[in-house]
C-alpha cells in the first residue's frame, strides 16, 4: 500500500516530468505544496471526478496558476477525465493542459488563473455566491447548498493589490467557508522575497477580519490536517493557513531557490530528484497502489448520491424552489423571459422618457429584476451615480446575505469577484463604475471574456459629456479598446428603448461578458416603428432614412445619435440626402449576414461616423473615402455643452465634414 509520502511524491514526479518534457513551466510550487494537496484533496475536498459540475461540490482554486501541474496532477490522479497522454501534452497546442489552468479545457478546473491575485478574488466571489444561495434556498432540515471554497495562493498573490481588495471584503462579509492556504516559501522569480515583501501578512489578514493559523509546517501531513480541522470550525471568519514550505522540495540541488520557480529542472536534476525522493519509476509512470491511494471516484459518487437523495427530499417538500434552483444552476432564463422583455420594451417605448442612459439602465434593471432573482448587483462606491440599485434590492452587510453589494472603491476586486460568482453558478452578477475606471478592472474584464462568463458591467459617464470633472474622468479610448476584446459585447445605447434592448441581450448572452456604455447627461427619446425596434438587437439599423437613395450615411452611437438626426435635417435643407444609422453594438452588427449589413450601409455610398471617443475603430465602417468625427486627444474641464462644441460635435461640423467627402 502506498504511503502518504508516496502520494505526495507522485505529484512531484508528474510536475517535474511534464515540465521537463515541455522544456518550460513552473515545477517549484507543485513540488512544494504536494503534502498540502494530499491532505486537502484526499481527506477534505468534497468532489466527484465523474461529475465536475455537481452543484454542491467544494470549489478548489489554484490562485498561483503558474503551478498548474499541481492541479493537473491532482485531477489525473483522483480520476477526472484527464489522461496521462494529456499530462504529456502539457503546454502544447490544443491540449487540455495549457501553461496556466484554463476554464473549459480540463474538467475540474474551476477558473482560469495565472494573473496573480485574481484566483483568490474569484474564490471570494464563489464563497459569496455559496452564502447567498444558501440563504435563498436552504430550508430547515433541508440544506442543499453547503460547501467550502479552498484556495492555494503564493507570495505573488499576496503582493498583488487585487488580493488586498478582495480579502478585505471577504472578512467584512464573514465568509467562513472560504479557506486559503498561503504557500509561504519566501521565493519569487527575482529570488528571496525578503527584499521586497516584508509586511506581516498574518497581522494584515487578522486586520481584515480573517481567522489566521500561522506557521504551519506545509510538509507535515498532521500539521496541515490539524489546521484544516481548525479552519472548518470557524463560524464567522474566512481562514488563512500560513504554510511554511520549501519551493521545489525533493530536488537535491535546486530546492529552496528561485531556479526551481519557473524553469525545468534539467535532465540530470530530474534523475537526481527521483533518487533523492526514492521514486523508482520512469517518467510518467504511476504505480497502481499510488493510483489506488488517490482514486476519488467511488467516494465522490457516494457523496453526490447522498446529496441527490437530500435534493430529492427537498424537491418533494419545496417543488417550486427546487425547480428554480435547477434553472439557475443551469444558467437558463425564466420560461416567461421573452414575453417579459417584450412588455418591458413596449413600456419604455410608450413612456418616451428623455433621460440619461444611466437612468435608462436603472429603469431596465427595475423592469427585469422581478423575473431574475439571480441578479446580484453592485457598484464600486458609485451607486448614486451608476444607478445600479433597484426597488426592493437588499444590501449585503457584514455577513448578512442580500442581492446588492457596495464594493467600496475596489473596481478590480469587484470585477474579479463578479467573475467568481458567475463561475460558481446560480448568480447573474452586474456591477458599476465610471467608464474611465474600467481601466482599473481591465484584466478581470479580459478574464471574464477569456472564460466566456456572463457578467455585466455598467459603465456610466461615458464621454466628455460628464463635463467639469475633466480629462482624468473623461474616457477617450476606453469604448474602442473594450470593442477590441474577444467575446466582450459592447453596447452604447442612445435612449431608453435601446438601453432596454441592450440589457436584455446582456442577460441572454451566455458565452461572455457585456459592457454597457452609458451617459451621465440626458439624451432625447427617439420615436421608432415596431420594425425598427425589432432591429435594435442586430447592433446597427436604419433609424431615419431619406427620400430616395442617400448620398451619405451618418453612423452614430449613444449621445451622438441625436446630433446625427439634427445634421440629417440640416443636410436635407442643403439638398444632401442623408441616412442615419444608429449602431449601439458594433460586435452585434458585425455578426449579421452580408445582405443585412449591405442594406444598412449600402455599398458605394459615402459614410461618416460620429462618436465622442477614439476614431480608430470606425474606419472599417466608413472606409478610406469616409470620415470619422471623434476625439483623439484628452478632454478638458468645462460644462458638457461647451466641450461638445469645442471638440467639433456640432451640426455645422458634421455638415462641413459631409461636404468635404462628397
Amino acid at each position: 500500500m502506498a504511503t502518504r509520502t508516496d502520494l505526495a511524491n507522485a505529484i512531484r514526479a508528474l510536475a517535474m516530468d511534464a515540465v521537463e518534457r515541455a522544456k518550460s513551466g513552473h515545477p517549484g510550487a507543485p513540488m512544494g505544496m504536494a503534502e498540502i494537496a494530499e491532505v486537502l484533496w484526499n481527506h477534505h475536498l468534497r468532489h466527484n471526478p465523474a461529475n465536475p459540475k455537481w452543484p454542491d461540490r467544494d470549489r478548489f482554486v489554484l490562485s498561483n496558476g503558474h503551478g498548474s501541474m499541481l492541479l493537473y496532477a491532482l485531477l489525473h490522479l483522483t480520476g477526472y477525465d484527464l489522461s496521462m497522454e494529456d499530462i504529456k501534452q502539457f503546454r502544447q497546442l490544443h491540449s487540455k493542459t495549457p501553461g496556466h489552468p484554463e476554464y473549459g479545457y480540463a474538467p475540474g478546473v474551476e477558473t482560469t488563473t495565472g494573473p496573480l491575485g485574481q484566483g483568490i478574488t474569484n474564490a471570494v466571489g464563489m464563497a459569496l455566491a455559496e452564502k447567498i444561495l444558501a440563504h435563498q434556498f436552504n430550508k430547515p432540515g433541508h440544506e442543499i447548498v453547503n460547501h467550502h471554497t479552498y484556495v492555494f495562493m503564493g507570495d505573488g498573490c499576496m503582493m498583488e493589490g487585487i488580493s488586498h481588495e478582495a480579502c478585505a471584503l471577504a472578512g467584512t462579509w464573514k465568509l467562513n467557508k472560504l479557506i486559503a492556504f498561503w504557500d509561504d516559501n519566501g521565493i519569487s522569480i527575482d529570488g528571496h522575497v525578503e527584499h521586497w515583501f516584508t509586511e506581516d501578512v498574518c497581522k494584515r489578514f487578522e486586520a481584515y477580519g480573517w481567522n489566521v493559523i500561522p506557521n504551519v509546517d506545509g510538509h507535515s501531513f498532521e500539521a496541515v490536517e490539524a489546521a484544516i480541522q481548525k479552519a472548518k470550525q470557524s463560524t464567522d471568519k474566512p481562514t488563512l493557513i500560513q504554510c511554511k514550505t520549501i519551493i521545489g522540495k525533493g530536488s537535491p540541488n535546486k530546492a529552496g531557490t528561485h531556479d526551481v520557480h519557473g524553469a525545468a529542472l534539467g535532465h540530470e536534476e530530474v534523475e537526481a530528484t527521483r533518487k533523492h525522493m526514492g521514486w523508482n519509476y520512469p517518467p510518467f509512470v504511476i504505480p497502481q497502489d499510488v493510483y489506488d491511494g488517490w482514486d476519488a471516484r467511488t467516494k465522490g459518487a457516494g457523496l453526490e448520491k447522498l446529496w441527490n437523495n437530500k435534493f430529492a427530499e427537498y424537491e418533494k417538500a419545496y417543488p417550486q424552489e427546487a425547480a428554480e434552483f435547477k434553472r439557475r444552476m443551469a444558467g437558463e432564463l425564466p420560461a416567461n423571459w421573452a414575453e417579459h422583455v417584450k412588455a418591458a420594451i413596449a413600456a419604455v417605448n410608450a413612456k418616451a422618457e428623455s433621460v440619461a442612459t444611466r437612468k435608462a439602465s436603472q429603469i431596465a434593471i427595475n423592469a427585469l429584476a422581478p423575473v431574475l432573482p439571480e441578479f446580484v448587483g453592485g457598484s464600486a462606491d458609485l451607486t448614486g451615480s451608476n444607478l445600479t440599485n433597484w426597488t426592493g434590492c437588499h444590501p449585503i452587510r457584514h455577513g448578512n446575505p442580500g442581492n446588492y453589494i457596495s464594493y467600496g472603491v475596489r473596481e478590480f476586486g469587484m470585477a474579479a469577484i463578479m467573475n467568481g460568482m458567475a463561475l460558481h453558478g446560480g448568480i447573474l452578477p452586474f456591477g458599476g463604475t465610471f467608464l474611465m475606471f474600467s481601466e482599473y478592472s481591465r484584466n478581470a474584464l479580459r478574464m471574464a471574456a477569456l472564460m466566456k462568463q456572463r457578467v455585466i458591467h455598467v459603465f456610466t459617464h461615458d464621454s466628455i459629456g460628464l463635463g467639469e470633472d475633466g480629462p482624468t474622468h473623461q474616457p477617450i479610448e476606453q469604448t474602442a479598446t473594450l470593442r477590441l476584446m474577444p467575446n466582450m459585447a459592447v453596447w452604447r445605447p442612445c435612449d431608453t428603448v435601446e438601453t432596454m434592448v441592450a440589457w436584455a441581450k446582456a442577460v441572454e448572452k451566455r458565452d461572455g461578458p457585456t459592457s454597457l456604455i452609458l451617459s451621465r447627461q440626458n439624451l432625447p427619446f427617439i420615436k421608432r416603428t415596431d420594425a425598427q425596434i425589432a432591429l435594435i438587437e442586430r447592433g446597427g439599423y436604419v433609424l431615419s432614412d431619406c427620400e430616395g437613395a442617400p448620398k451619405v450615411v451618418l453612423i452614430a452611437t449613444g449621445s451622438e445619435v441625436d446630433l446625427a438626426l439634427k445634421s440629417q435635417e440640416a443636410l436635407k435643407a442643403e439638398g444632401i440626402a442623408a441616412r442615419v444609422v444608429s449602431m449601439p453594438s458594433t460586435d452585434a452588427f458585425d455578426r449579421q449576414d452580408p445582405a443585412y449589413k449591405d442594406s444598412v450601409l449600402p455599398k458605394g455610398v459615402k459614410r461618416v461616423a460620429i462618436e465622442a471617443g477614439s476614431t480608430d475603430g470606425w474606419w472599417k465602417y466608413v472606409g478610406c473615402d469616409g470620415a470619422v468625427i471623434g476625439i483623439n486627444r484628452f478632454g478638458e474641464s468645462a460644462p458638457a455643452n461647451v466641450l461638445f462644441k469645442e471638440f467639433g460635435f456640432t451640426v455645422e461640423n458634421v455638415v462641413a465634414t459631409v461636404k468635404g467627402i462628397l
